[in-house]
């Protein structure tokens, strides 16, 4: 009887072990999407910069550090993008396994204040983001290797997603006129995004929103649009509206919609990274397709 007893608590315990979900800290709402679709019921993710909020100038909480204690995995995009987490991993110790989802991406290298810097909105590449994919699946099966078959099943369904997505894109943008490829957002967010599809992306700010731009900066930049007859003006979910309004007005290019650049919606069709990629590419394909 006793041996039935242990028995049964033994089953019970392994049961119980089999159904707790991996641990995982993702930096930022886009990083967590892309954890879920990979990880589905199997992971428990705990995301630092949510939806609408911007990554750059994030500033971490005493329960974000409680968090990176108690996680087996923490995932952040790298290429400098979130330098608070890399603080904070330091100054906690944990034990956690600290991957790079942008992992084999070539970076697009530009000049800021006179140094070399790497740019690190690489998801708006979809050709990056299935190193992303690739990346966080690998993760999560070198932590979890019990589930590998469903993290691999989950992977294969989530990249035809991005499949899907990159041909639309393709014929999106090679179907816009020659003359409308060049447009304004609030930082310098959709680099890969151009590099890719042949858009010049202009910006008053940089990398990163941590510095605002001078006014000489501003009205260099209006004089810019005005020369190059920049088309449409596009408002960032992460940014005050405000600035990007007044260089429209004088310039006399028009407001083309909002884009989502660091960050997810927190409701709606860009609440997914799939999602926000595609309101990205049919907003601005309805704004730039016009005579």
């Amino acid at each position: 009887m006793r041996a039935l007893v242990m028995l049964f608590s033994l089953l019970l315990s392994m049961s119980l072990s089999a159904a707790e979900k991996l641990p995982v800290v993702t930096s930022f709402s886009i990083l967590a999407d892309m954890v879920h679709q990979v990880g589905g019921e199997h992971v428990q993710i705990t995301n630092l910069v949510g939806p609408d909020a911007d990554a750059h100038t994030y500033e971490p909480s005493p329960d974000d550090a409680k968090a990176l204690l108690e996680a087996r995995l923490i995932i952040k995009n790298g290429l400098g993008f979130e330098p608070w987490l890399d603080r904070l991993v330091t100054s906690t110790e944990t034990k956690a396994t600290v991957i790079s989802a942008s992992h084999g991406v070539i970076p697009r290298a530009l000049d800021e204040d006179g140094a070399t810097v790497a740019d690190p909105h690489a998801w708006h590449n979809l050709a990056n983001s299935e190193l992303y994919i690739a990346n966080i699946t690998r993760a999560l099966i070198a932590a979890d290797p019990a589930n590998q078959a469903d993290y691999e099943r989950n992977s294969k369904a989530y990249l035809k997603q991005i499949y899907a997505l990159l041909a639309k894109a393709k014929a999106r943008f090679a179907a816009l006129p020659a003359g409308n490829r060049r447009i304004v957002t609030s930082h310098d967010a959709f680099g890969y995004l151009g590099q890719a599809y042949g858009i010049d992306f202009m910006a008053p700010q940089g990398l990163s929103t941590e510095r605002e731009p001078s006014a000489s900066e501003v009205a260099a930049l209006i004089r810019q649009i005005r020369q190059a007859h920049v088309k449409a003006v596009f408002m960032e979910n992460i940014k005050d509206a405000r600035l990007l309004k007044q260089i429209a007005d004088e310039s006399g290019a028009r407001i083309g919609g909002t884009l989502y650049s660091d960050a997810l919606a927190a409701s709606g069709p860009a609440s997914t990274f799939a999602g926000l990629f595609e309101y990205n590419l049919d907003t601005l394909y309805n704004a730039l397709s016009q005579p």
